[in-house]
């Protein structure tokens, strides 16, 4: 089996995903348009804010990722362990995810203060 199958595949279908996503929001759209609503509406206050809470938890995802794969490059070779790096890729990104909503537990409480 040729190794660049899967690749291709997962290419291919998430360009399939694209092309049905940005089909059926044109279909809400022109439903909306035949109702006489302003598509546009809901969707100008969404995009142009941009949200703390979830900047902080994927910036503490990334950084626990690449935390992660640091010190999974620096472990591999002193061990016979082959899966060494995603396990840390995951430890250390699920510590980032538990880290951001630690800060926004505290963030919260600060607010209603």
């Amino acid at each position: 089996m040729n190794p660049l199958i899967i690749p291709l595949i997962s290419v291919i279908a998430g360009l399939i995903m694209i092309v049905f996503l940005r089909y059926f929001q044109n279909m809400e759209r022109m439903s909306m348009i035949e109702k006489g609503l302003n598509p546009f509406d809901n969707q100008s206050s969404k995009r142009s804010r941009i949200s703390p809470d979830n900047t902080l938890r994927f910036g503490l995802l990334l950084v626990g990722a690449g935390l992660g794969l640091l010190i999974g490059a620096i472990i591999a070779p002193y061990t016979q362990s082959e899966g060494i790096q995603v396990a840390l890729v995951m430890i250390f990104g699920g510590a980032g995810l538990l880290l951001s909503y630690v800060i926004q537990i505290k963030n919260d409480k600060k607010s209603q203060e």
